[in-house]
């Protein structure tokens, strides 16, 4: 073989090494799961002076002022999340963006106080100015958890592999983003809160990738995701509120590299 040709052979061999790494550099994700969404202690204040419909022990036409807090607890079935990511490989680092979808029905409400007043075993009533007694308590109508919390996300992540020498690789990450937010609290079918937000979103992960072949991984993980509270306004009554938005994400998914 001439010098030549041996440096033909060389530079297509090497340029075969580096499109092959090149082409391993990026990958794209596909995963899903389960979302256990946190319980949400709903805080918030009247906005503007609010009065009372016919309670049981309070009277109708009862004024609450402005700014008087009002506020509950809300539990949450599970939920799902499935989300879908392209990232790029810097060593053992990667850098990606994501975009997860996550939705959660509401279980129950309970434990609902104006001012300080525990609400709970009124007449339902009492929630809506110039009403008479409906028949229900509180406790009972908002114990009927309909509606639901969903989240589409938008996240920059970056992870650590940890490379074993096999095919098995732990990994964390981190990322950040925005959450787009949406609240819909119908107890009894009542449409308490229906209305949506932005907030910061941030999470956490930690996972383990098996590698099937060269071109696809399969992955396990948990993450722990959540927004800051997010900030939206009633529809029964005139008062603004700050529902808590964290969960749980445990996932499978696959990678495929290329």
């Amino acid at each position: 073989m001439t010098a030549l040709k041996r440096l033909s052979a060389a530079l297509i061999a090497c340029t075969a090494i580096s499109g092959a790494a090149q082409a391993e550099d990026y990958y794209a994700s596909l995963s899903g799961g389960v979302s256990l969404l946190g319980d949400s202690t709903n805080d918030g204040a009247f906005d503007g002076a609010f009065t009372t419909g016919e309670g049981t022990a309070i009277p109708a036409g009862t004024v609450l002022p402005d700014g008087t807090p009002v506020g509950w607890e809300t539990d949450f079935d599970t939920g799902f999340s499935v989300a879908g990511a392209f990232g790029k490989r810097y060593g053992a680092f990667r850098g990606e963006i994501e975009v997860a979808y996550q939705v959660n029905d509401v279980d129950s409400h309970a434990a609902v106080t104006a001012g300080g007043i525990a609400l709970d075993g009124e007449d339902a009533g009492v929630l809506i100015t110039g009403s008479p007694n409906l028949g229900v308590n509180v406790g009972d109508l908002v114990a009927d958890g309909q509606g639901d919390v969903s989240n589409i996300f938008v996240m920059a992540n970056v992870f650590y592999d940890f490379d074993t020498g096999g095919p098995l690789k732990p990994y964390l990450g981190a990322g950040i983003g925005v959450g787009f937010v949406d609240v819909n609290y119908s107890p009894s079918d009542v449409p308490i809160i229906q209305d949506d937000a932005t907030a910061f979103a941030y999470q956490g992960v930690a996972g383990l990738a098996y590698e099937v072949s060269p071109s696809v991984d399969l992955t396990v993980a948990y993450r722990y995701r959540a927004t800051t509270d997010v900030s939206v306004d009633a529809d029964l009554f005139s008062a603004d509120f700050d529902i808590e938005n964290s969960a749980s994400i445990v996932e499978a998914g696959l990678r495929f590299n290329f």
